[in-house]
């Protein structure tokens, strides 16, 4: 309670803080200290993260062998039928950034006077082309041109160029199908004989495929509250005949981002950001604040993917490699646990700990304290088992193709070597070898992560625990014309399981489908083979 007033008393002499500030930060859930911890972080800013170098294969990366990968498989399937298995699918985030290129074209294309192809010519504007290329591969093509022909009954007298402005506007105007504004997870993805699939009925089809035990999937969608119905109307019209067609049972569950994980904006002088009214403005934490979600789902092993990563075709190809990454987590636990449990057992000798600590290096890929060995019995029986008992995660690599986004480094925090997914924006690139550290990666980050959350006595762990709160991402927003500076959590598969028990394997590129822009459903993966 001291501790409380003290941080009360130095946020109104430091910041201004008012009752009515203290009254909206207690009804949001967030603790004053959090507040406090957060401003502090924008005046003294989040270092950036040092680069030891990239992990490639066999230095970081594990590179198995298509029968290494049949052995792993095998395993999953003939242990699974014990374990609750989880999938858990990130899906609030809208689809503005799909149509951005097209929001462009609205904004400052006028259909009386100009030509499209003059608007290409003197913007470069080549997403626009492709896209007016293939339109007719658009699984809602269809329907946004049936739309166009109920509307305007002159519509095939019009030039090429007007009927394309208003498709355009039709798709993601707010007054029409309002695609920018939605989020990605009720968008058609996938143009089947008879029907249009959503990413949520293929991410249906995929659970029954691998996370799956006696018949059973477990689905976990995160998404925002206002658009729940709409997720659920989808459901209501896919799931039965998916379960018919798998004889599979597939429980769903929704959850929130909650409104303690969110984030208090500043100004650029880091002082607190206030809206027209005097109130201070909140952000969403970002995907970090899922760790909140994570923590409270009860499975033995989940699975995590992004919600836009499906795929039209090969979903037995990426069920094989979904569950090799899960058998290689459930015999690192098999290992983990018998030694935790032996070391509780007073079982393991000092001859013992030399296999254990071979394990940690080559298998975990753990860098050991340069002291270890000079450190005595009980105390390295103590290191050792603060190493293993945390959370595991094993996390698909792919090749870099120069995708915008993380990727798998080894890092240096204060003399301490890990591995750990890292994104551009936590990098310094001016400077010189951080730059060529970054230029040297070979592999990429598609978010392909199967996690362990309990411990050898099954207990499920507190995964706030193992999250490095020093982390995080400061960003510049706007809001009604205003620039401010917000601060996002650490996230999900960085920050926030910076921590974790870390291992990174090899998959090959088809088990990464992203659809970053609406172009990206043109490709082969996304198109009827």
């Amino acid at each position: 309670m001291e501790e409380n007033i003290t941080t009360r008393n130095s946020l109104i002499e430091t910041y201004g803080f008012n009752d009515s500030d203290f009254k909206q930060i207690e009804d949001k859930g967030i603790s004053l200290d959090t507040i406090s911890n957060q401003l502090s972080l924008f005046r003294n800013k989040i270092p950036k993260i040092t680069l030891q170098s990239a992990a490639t294969l066999q230095n970081g990366i594990w590179n198995l062998s298509e029968e290494e990968f049949k052995e792993k498989i095998s395993f999953f399937d003939e242990k699974k039928s014990v374990l609750k298995l989880e999938k858990f699918v990130p899906a609030s985030g809208a689809a503005s950034r799909m149509f951005q290129f097209l929001n462009e074209f609205l904004n400052t294309f006028d259909v009386e006077t100009d030509t499209i192809n003059g608007y290409i010519n003197k913007t470069q504007a080549t997403s626009l082309t492709v896209f007016l290329t293939g339109m007719e591969k658009f699984p809602f093509f269809e329907a946004v041109n049936e739309k166009l022909e109920a509307t305007f009954s002159d519509i095939h007298s019009w030039e090429i160029d007007k009927k394309n402005y208003y498709f355009i506007k039709f798709l993601i105007g707010s007054e029409n199908f309002n695609f920018g504004n939605k989020p990605k997870g009720i968008l058609p993805f996938h143009q089947y004989k008879n029907h249009v699939a959503t990413p949520v009925e293929e991410h249906l089809n995929e659970s029954t495929c691998y996370a799956s035990s006696k018949g059973i999937s477990n689905l976990h969608f995160t998404i925002s509250e206002e658009h729940q119905k709409e997720f659920e109307l989808i459901l209501s019209t896919v799931k039965s005949k998916i379960e018919s067609d798998n004889n599979s049972k597939i429980n769903i569950n929704f959850s929130y981002q909650i409104e303690k994980t969110d984030t208090l904006a500043v100004d650029f002088q880091n002082n607190p950001f206030r809206d027209e009214n005097n109130k201070l403005v909140f952000r969403p934490g970002g995907h970090g604040a899922l760790i909140e979600n994570l923590n409270n789902i009860d499975a033995d092993v989940i699975f995590i993917k992004n919600i836009d990563n499906v795929i039209q075709n090969h979903i037995e190809t990426i069920s094989l490699y979904k569950k090799a990454l899960a058998g290689i987590l459930m015999q690192l636990q098999n290992q983990i646990f018998t030694y935790l449990k032996d070391f509780d057992g007073n079982l393991v000798s000092e001859n013992d700990l030399k296999s254990i600590i071979y394990f940690i290096k080559n298998k975990l890929n753990i860098v050991i304290s340069n002291d270890f060995e000079i450190t005595d019995f009980d105390d390295k029986i103590t290191y050792i088992k603060e190493i293993l008992n945390k959370p595991i995660r094993v996390c698909g690599m792919v090749k870099n193709e120069n995708e915008p986004g993380g990727g798998p480094f080894w890092i240096n925090t204060n003399g301490n070597i890990s591995l750990q997914i890292v994104e551009t924006s936590q990098i310094d690139l001016q400077d010189e070898e951080q730059l060529q550290i970054f230029q040297s990666a070979t592999h990429f980050n598609p978010v392909d992560i199967v996690c362990g959350v309990k411990n050898y006595n099954g207990e499920k762990m507190n995964l706030h625990k193992f999250v490095d709160n020093n982390s995080g991402f400061i960003v510049e927003k706007n809001i009604n014309g205003t620039n401010y500076k917000a601060y996002e959590l650490p996230g999900l598969w960085n920050g926030a399981m910076a921590n974790w028990l870390t291992v990174f394997v090899e998959v090959p590129l088809i088990t990464f489908n992203p659809v970053k822009t609406v172009n990206d459903l043109l490709k082969p993966t996304h198109q009827t083979q």
